[in-house]
């Protein structure tokens, strides 16, 4: 329908909804309402009537309400109903197709972590399997996006994967799509010193459910202490969130409150039952991709003095959303509040209502930042995230490690790896031979890597910035004897790299025979950040002095 042919009704209806919304809001607020509504509304008509080609209505609508949203904050999302499937996947963990990771590696995909269990891995498909095509469709230069897409779908339906496997060629899979639920706890178990671990990865509709499920199996096999681990978990509904410090603090207790703009977000969530484990010694990890929902386990828990936080900064992400129906079956994700931990302090790192349209949220200034005090007298602090109790920063990679990981040559390399070996030894005890990181060291130098050190990288830059300014044929001589001097050795550097290198490349093999849970525990060998945790745990007493029990 074109604006040539529109009813008058629809502007009575545009009316009808201005006024009632008048009525509930303030004079001057009410009369801009209108006013941004009716422009928007001719801008339209004018767009529908008079622009020289057809417009694609549909499109310049999801653009304009993308492009407003945007002012705001990354949290507040449109869902047109062509997303829904997004949506479902981020608070459900649910989507329709065949249960596996993919990976862009120049012009083609390849399946990099096909879940246990699931059609793709039960069906056949390998870490490392290119795909050449999905139902006679070639995916050669597909995106990643398009890829997903076509691997999605109905449960029920199937589909043909034609895929390239190192060492045996083409082969052609028929799978057929099921529901996919992507586990909030991808693991869990005793780590010995009857110490339980639990991996949490998001906070769907059933996080709560998965974690109570391992407590309880642990707590039966003899667990004693526990390490919960949200390092990397971005969060998700916030009374999940609730239920699970439910678990070790008792009832009634204040976990989370939030404040909205609305008198109706201010709220007060408290804990609604006796907790499982109220006196099980707790340490919980983070990190920089701690958000949300994790801020508010990890925070609460560190406020009531109840668990030993052991990692780095959070994320600082303070905003509550929550989620409308629109028409169409569309949905829009709104931010509605602020939470605030028991202690008082809100984690909300960067403002992003006070700045100027296009400019980049800031941190909030530290001459506003307040301090608070946990249930003990620790003092803590707002507007940064969750600062640990026990720091452990990040250890930067060399950029060789860098380099071998990002262009794929580890990935490629635990590809060949499974075609030579069909099974290794446990996960957790797997280490890879001395003959076979020679083997590596082989596969890396053959491939078509680009090495350079960070100190050349940094020279390279100052010769841009020199040549600039008209300075560099005075320092041409210098720069390329300095240059000379930081050329790197790839071959001296894959053995000087050798122990981080290892690392990554012994955990990508292990995934390839015991998927995503080998991964977990072939990790525990080297994560300083765990073995941080098991150390506090070997005596109590630095647990209960860190807590000031």
């Amino acid at each position: 329908m074109t604006y040539k042919n529109k009813p008058t009704y629809l502007i009575a209806l545009l009316l009808v909804f201005c006024l009632n919304f008048f009525k509930s809001h303030s004079q001057s607020n009410g009369f801009e309402v209108i006013k941004s509504l009716e422009l928007m509304d001719q801008v339209y008509e004018h767009l529908d009537l008079y622009f020289v080609d057809e417009p694609q209505n549909g499109k310049l609508s999801k653009v304009a309400i993308d492009a407003m949203l945007k002012e705001l904050d990354p949290y507040t999302v449109y869902y047109h109903e062509s997303n829904i499937e997004d949506y479902r996947l981020m608070t459900t963990g649910q989507y329709g197709g065949i249960g596996s990771l993919i990976r862009k590696i120049g012009d083609d995909t390849y399946f990099s972590d096909p879940y246990e269990g699931n059609p793709a891995q039960k069906g056949g498909i390998k870490a490392g399997d290119k795909i050449i095509s999905i139902d006679g469709k070639s995916m050669h230069k597909k995106t990643s996006d398009e890829v997903a897409s076509a691997l999605k779908g109905p449960k029920g339906t199937v589909l043909k994967i034609e895929v390239e496997r190192q060492g045996t060629g083409q082969k052609t899979y028929e799978i057929t799509r099921d529901e996919i639920k992507i586990p909030d706890v991808p693991y869990f178990g005793i780590m010995g010193q009857k110490v339980g671990y639990i991996s949490l990865n998001s906070f769907t509709q059933t996080a709560s459910e998965e974690v109570k499920k391992g407590l309880i199996k642990m707590q039966a096999e003899g667990m004693e202490k526990l390490v919960l681990d949200l390092r990397g978990n971005g969060g998700g509904l916030l009374i999940e969130a609730v239920k699970i410090v439910n678990f070790f603090v008792p009832k009634n207790q204040v976990v989370v409150a939030t404040r909205g703009r609305v008198k109706e977000e201010n709220r007060v969530y408290q804990t609604l039952e006796e907790p499982i484990l109220p006196n099980i010694p707790l340490i919980v990890l983070i990190d920089e991709g701690s958000a949300s929902a994790s801020e508010i386990v990890a925070g609460s828990l560190q406020d009531l003095d109840r668990a030993v936080i052991i990692g780095s900064t959070s994320f600082g992400k303070g905003l509550v959303q929550r989620t409308y129906d629109l028409k169409y079956g569309s949905k829009m994700k709104l931010t509605i509040a602020k939470y605030y931990t028991p202690s008082g302090r809100c984690v909300q790192r960067l403002e992003y209502y006070d700045k100027d349209s296009g400019a980049k949220p800031k941190e909030i200034s530290d001459s506003l930042l307040k301090k608070f005090k946990t249930k003990n007298g620790r003092e803590v602090i707002d507007g940064r995230g969750i600062e640990p109790d026990i720091a452990i920063e990040k250890e930067e990679l060399s950029h060789l490690t860098s380099l071998l990981y990002a262009k794929d040559v580890i990935f490629n390399y635990a590809t060949k790896y499974a075609v030579d070996y069909t099974k290794i030894e446990e996960a957790s005890q797997f280490k890879l031979s001395d003959a076979a990181y020679e083997d590596f060291k082989s596969f890396a130098l053959k491939s078509d890597l680009v090495y350079s050190s960070a100190a050349e990288e940094a020279l390279k830059k100052m010769k841009a910035a020199a040549e600039k300014e008209g300075l560099f044929k005075e320092i041409e001589g210098d720069y390329l004897k300095m240059m000379e001097k930081l050329k790197p050795n790839e071959a001296q550097d894959l053995e000087k790299y050798k122990p981080e290198i290892l690392d990554l490349l012994e955990n990508e093999i292990v995934s390839r025979y015991y998927y995503q849970k080998g991964r977990t525990l072939n990790s525990f060998k080297h994560d300083k950040v765990v073995l941080k945790a098991l150390e506090i745990f070997v005596e109590l007493t630095n647990y209960h002095s860190i807590l000031k029990d």
